[in-house]
């Protein structure tokens, strides 16, 4: 067990806006009641999924109004159940369904009825399934990142290289937002964003898609970025992350790519993630290959 210091949760702030591609919904306000449980005496610790026991119980639980990327997905495809909770006391349970896809599809018209937020349990999973499965060490990634960017800023350094440094990252993009289109469908975020280029890029134009989260690029009408590469959008002077609910025009901004997960690039995690997943006939081309 690793006890995190205040340090460590602003820095996780940030890294994981950083990694949540534009979905997931700002961390500031989860941020504002650690610094208040923080200040009350309370500390959280940081356990390696690989110190779990083969037969451990480990609780799945998240917030739903975007894609709970590497969790629903975790695993095989047995029928389980799922409760969802909202902030004025509604509660519903999902008892049974053929696989996850049909989870996220059932709870997504429910959390949608609850105002498009919801807490969510799945069930349990066993730390035998958490460590064949589990894309391991993501919250000490996102801590890395953020601390790389706190730094950069504290030192009047370049935030968005200490990211790609950090991160392993490539630069795709610099520029101005010219035109966002938003439209909610079916439980989630859609629409897709222009940004004009600027500086070595000016001339050229980058369209981005999302569904929640980023999920592809196109530079001049060529895709040059896609799911389940991490495109992220970011300040192109603080290097905090843009959501795609934030995301407005005249923003200066930083597109980058940043490895994904080795399981996400299988035949299987492609069918769950890569282009074709989100409805565009691409075929998947990493940034990275």
């Amino acid at each position: 067990m690793r006890e995190l210091a205040l340090d460590d949760i602003e820095a996780l702030a940030v890294g994981a806006w950083i990694l949540g591609t534009g979905g997931g919904g700002s961390p500031y306000l989860g941020l504002l009641n650690m610094r208040w449980l923080y200040a009350d005496g309370h500390r959280v610790e940081l356990m390696s999924p690989l110190d779990l026991a083969d037969e451990d119980w480990v609780a799945v639980v998240s917030n739903m109004g975007a894609p709970l990327i590497g969790q629903e997905r975790l695993g095989d495809l047995r029928p389980y159940p799922c409760v969802l909770y909202d902030p004025r006391g509604i509660e519903a349970v999902v008892t049974k369904v053929p696989s996850w896809k049909w989870m996220e599809r059932v709870s997504r018209k429910i959390c949608v009825e609850m105002g498009s937020i919801a807490s969510t349990c799945k069930a349990p999973r066993t730390g035998a399934e958490v460590k064949e499965w589990g894309i391991h060490f993501t919250t000490t990634k996102a801590i890395g990142i953020g601390h790389r960017v706190r730094e950069a800023r504290r030192r009047h350094k370049d935030p968005v290289a200490a990211i790609l440094d950090e991160g392993h990252g490539k630069l795709l993009f610099r520029g101005k937002v010219g035109d966002v289109a938003r439209r909610t469908t079916e439980g989630f975020l859609r629409g897709t964003a222009t940004v004009e280029g600027l500086d070595d890029d000016r001339g050229s134009r980058l369209k981005l898609a999302f569904q929640n989260e980023w999920v592809v690029a196109w530079r001049d009408g060529a895709p040059i970025a896609m799911s389940p590469d991490l495109i992220c959008v970011l300040d192109t002077v603080s290097g905090n992350a843009f959501g795609t609910e934030t995301i407005r025009y005249g923003m200066r901004v930083t597109v980058v790519a940043l490895p994904a997960p080795a399981v996400f690039l299988s035949p299987k995690g492609l069918q769950h993630v890569g282009p074709r997943a989100f409805g565009y006939d691409i075929e998947f081309n990493s940034v990275f290959a």
